[in-house]
């Protein structure tokens, strides 16, 4: 997996890149121009999945929500604790900054070392040990996924 890229972007609506960051022990962390301008001025952290925090633009927030009021209450309410009531608003400041909960910084077990990556329509944030545990999949897990799908 690339470690520092540089090259962060969005290709037809597609977040992609990764950045390693730091977070100062206020829970302050600066997050990646490239992926600021195109989530946009204000956006959603909620808790993700595999021990990471989700971040998506406020539009697509609020579309992943408008589907899951969608779904009856059996299967809805799962989702609803996990992906809603974790959910804050982050804002950026002078510096790029946002601020993650304590909440959300235990959640996701995140020190120092972070890792932001844009994964299509969100971004991921890990902490850095636990993103290189989860990235270093073999070739042969990844042509395993890959299979069927046209690469």
């Amino acid at each position: 997996m690339p470690q520092d890229k540089e090259c962060t972007s969005i290709l037809d609506g597609m977040l992609i890149g990764t950045y390693n960051q730091s977070m100062d022990p206020k829970g302050r962390l600066s997050f990646p121009a490239k992926l600021r301008e195109a989530l946009g001025e204000r956006f959603i952290v909620t808790k993700g999945i595999d021990g990471c925090l989700f971040v998506y633009s406020i539009e697509n927030f609020e579309k992943k929500a408008e589907k899951i009021r969608s779904l009856p209450m059996a299967k809805a309410r799962t989702l609803q604790r996990s992906f809603m009531a974790w959910a804050c608003e982050a804002e950026p400041d002078k510096q790029g900054r946002i601020l993650i909960p304590q909440a959300l910084r235990q959640a996701a077990q995140l020190d120092k070392e972070i890792v932001v990556a844009g994964v299509c329509d969100r971004c991921e944030i890990w902490d850095k040990q636990r993103w290189e545990e989860v990235s270093s999949g073999s070739e042969q897990e990844l042509a395993e996924a890959l299979e069927g799908l046209d690469f």
